[in-house]
C-alpha cells in the first residue's frame, strides 16, 4: 500500500537539499530558470541503473542545449555513488538519499514484491521540473538505455 504523496504534473516540485558527489549540498530551487531532469533509480551500478546513467551521460550536452540539468538520485551512499561516477565517467551530479525521504516526497519510494518477498525500495521514476519549478512530465514507464532520447524528443516538442 502506498502512503505517500505523489506529486502530479502541474504541481510545484518539493523542494529538497541533499548531499552530492560535487562536495556540497544541492537544493533543487537554486536550479530556478532552467528545467530539471530528476531521476531516482534503485542501485548504483546494476544494470538497468548503469544503462539509464550512462543514456544521460551520452546525451546531457544535449539536454544541456536545452536548459536542462541532470540530477540522479538514490539511497546510495555518496561512497557508492562517487565509485559508480568514476567508474562510467559521469558527467553529472549523484545525490545520496540515505533516507529516501526526498524519493517519499516525490512519491518514488515504493513497495515492491519479488520472487514473493515484500520490500521498500525506489521505484526507478523520472521528473522533467520546469524552470518555473512546477512538473512539467513524469517517467515511469522507461527504457534505460534511450531514457535520455526520450526526454530530449519531449523536449523538443
Amino acid at each position: 500500500m502506498q502512503d505517500y504523496y505523489e506529486p502530479k504534473v502541474g504541481d510545484a516540485a518539493p523542494n529538497f537539499s541533499l548531499p552530492s558527489t560535487r562536495g556540497k549540498q544541492l537544493t533543487l530551487k537554486e536550479f530556478r530558470g532552467k528545467d530539471v531532469i530528476l531521476y531516482f533509480y534503485p542501485k548504483d551500478d546494476t544494470p538497468g541503473c548503469t544503462a539509464e546513467a550512462c543514456s544521460f551521460r551520452d546525451h546531457e550536452s544535449d539536454l544541456t542545449k536545452h536548459g536542462a540539468v541532470v540530477l540522479g538520485v538514490s539511497t546510495d551512499s555518496l561512497e557508492s555513488h562517487a565509485k559508480f561516477l568514476d567508474k562510467h565517467s559521469l558527467n553529472f551530479p549523484l545525490l545520496s538519499d540515505q533516507t529516501a525521504d526526498v524519493a517519499k516526497m516525490f512519491g518514488a519510494w515504493k513497495e515492491k514484491n519479488m520472487y514473493g518477498r515484500r520490500t521498500w525500495g525506489v521505484a526507478r521514476t523520472t521528473f522533467w521540473i520546469g524552470g518555473d519549478g512546477r512538473i512539467k512530465k513524469i517517467y515511469k514507464k522507461i527504457d534505460t538505455a534511450k531514457h535520455a532520447e526520450d526526454i530530449l524528443a519531449d523536449m523538443k516538442k
